[in-house]
């Protein structure tokens, strides 16, 4: 069967074909990419996976019957809400300076000015005006946007349950096979709450609200295709591991992260890191703190400009040449250039 496989392998390389069958791996899933997140939770996540359960909720500080409210609260100030960070909104005058920083208004700004240098005061105007109107316009378009997408993100209420241990002073049961914690309660969390050490119960169509380590797990399928590109669910189960790599953490068994989701079953599982600090949240700030790159669209729209620039940047000199040579009239033929530029900018 593994000659076939490698047969059908050197066809496609052959052939070119290749990129038909395979599949990208995702930022996340990228060694480069893997390599950026620090040390200290690949460290973490490594112990957490080859440590049994009882040694796991020791490092953590918990144990079965989860945090009490006192506890989680303590956690909450010292490591922060569970939130990723996001690329912060540019300020109003940043904005628009982007709405007016492109090609075609630059061309129509130098337009415009020559054309107020030699006193065309209506045509001055009339560019003035065009160069306003699609600033605005796409100030405007892209302002509301912004705040539609926002008021869509604050009805999203995404929330997990967690145990809550009724006592501070309760002990561990130490005991998996009863499914539940003595003296612990499941309450429901707004997600930005989760801590370190909370023990979260997932069930069929949950998302992984934090990087976690499975406790328990019956039937547990996860589809990670936000973090690998991988469009099966891997299986995840509660088992101890001997030894993982540290460019193999996403294909460990006992492990989850955040921006996966349970496609079936159901766990129990003790949350290792939150927020920013979670393996998601590291290339996610990664990311924001990168320089903004233009998108597809943009740098399409880029490209033709500076095509169409480039044509009148040609044409207009041999339409002044050619008008100015057979009227004689170099100023009149110098105005007609100048609208033959306008007239070329979309």
């Amino acid at each position: 069967m593994q000659i076939l496989k490698n047969l059908f392998r050197a066809f496609l390389h052959s052939h070119r074909l290749a990129g038909l069958f395979g599949r990208r791996p995702m930022p996340a899933a990228d060694p480069s990419t893997a390599a950026a997140v620090p040390p200290a939770l690949v460290q973490s996540l490594q112990t957490a996976a080859c440590s049994r359960t009882d040694a796991v909720l020791q490092q953590l500080g918990s144990s079965l019957q989860g945090l009490s409210a006192e506890e989680a609260e303590e956690r909450l100030e010292r490591h922060g809400p569970n939130e990723v960070a996001h690329e912060k909104p540019l300020p109003a005058w940043l904005h628009l300076w982007h709405c007016y920083r492109n090609p075609f208004n630059l061309l129509l700004t130098v337009l415009a000015v020559v054309s107020y240098l030699t006193e065309d005061e209506k045509a001055t105007i009339v560019i003035a005006s065009m160069v306003l109107l699609s600033t605005l316009l796409r100030f405007v378009q892209e302002g509301r946007s912004r705040q539609a997408a926002a008021r869509l993100q604050a009805l999203v209420g995404n929330r997990v349950t967690v145990r809550r241990r009724a006592a501070p002073d309760a002990s561990p049961s130490g005991f998996l096979d009863s499914g539940h914690g003595h003296d612990a309660t499941l309450a429901e969390l707004p997600m930005r709450e989760l801590v370190p050490g909370d023990i979260v119960a997932l069930s069929a169509g949950d998302m992984i609200p934090a990087d976690c380590r499975v406790l328990s797990a019956k039937d547990l399928f996860v589809s990670q295709a936000a973090m690998t590109g991988e469009s099966l669910p891997v299986e995840k189960d509660g088992r101890t591991r001997v030894a993982v790599e540290s460019g193999q953490l996403l294909e460990t068994g006992n492990l989850l992260f955040m921006g996966t989701n349970v496609v079936s079953g159901s766990a129990m599982a003790a949350v290792i890191a939150t927020g920013n600090q979670s393996y998601f949240g590291t290339l996610a700030a990664r990311i924001t703190r990168q320089d903004r790159t233009a998108t597809a669209f943009e740098k399409g729209v880029n490209s033709v400009s500076w095509l169409l620039i480039r044509f009148a940047a040609v044409m207009v000199p041999v339409v002044l040449f050619i008008n100015g040579y057979t009227k004689g009239d170099w100023g009149e033929a110098f105005l007609f250039a100048l609208s033959v530029a306008v007239g070329l900018t979309p």
